[in-house]
């Protein structure tokens, strides 16, 4: 079955940075895209980045362009979030998610808390 295991949430200062990966099983990692939602306390699920299977495409929130970086290994089945000049406005759980067999499937998050 589908599974996503996310990990290297944390506190962080503002300003910090941090890794977040997603190891992914259960299906052809390597032929879908993927990416990663936030949800804060209160809030709405947000998507945050967007890769294409190749990697070729990305795409960003406009509240985290130019500091959050995604990128996938195909080789290792992970997708990966680089987090740079974290704010506060950036605390949230981080899911990835994967849309397999016309469903979406979502890891367990990682819990991401930066502080002012």
């Amino acid at each position: 079955q589908v599974q996503l295991v996310e990990s290297g949430g944390g506190l962080v200062q503002a300003g910090g940075s941090l890794r977040l990966s997603c190891a992914a099983s259960g299906f052809t990692f390597s032929i879908y895209a993927m990416r990663w939602y936030r949800q804060a306390p209160g809030k709405e699920r947000e998507l945050v980045a967007y890769i294409g299977n190749v990697g070729g495409t990305t795409n960003y929130a406009d509240s985290v362009k130019g500091r959050f970086t995604i990128s996938r290994d195909n080789a290792k089945n992970t997708v990966n979030l680089r987090m740079n000049s974290l704010k506060p406005e950036d605390t949230a759980v981080y899911y990835c998610n994967v849309y397999w067999g016309a469903r979406n499937y979502w890891g367990q998050g990682t819990q991401v808390t930066v502080s002012s």
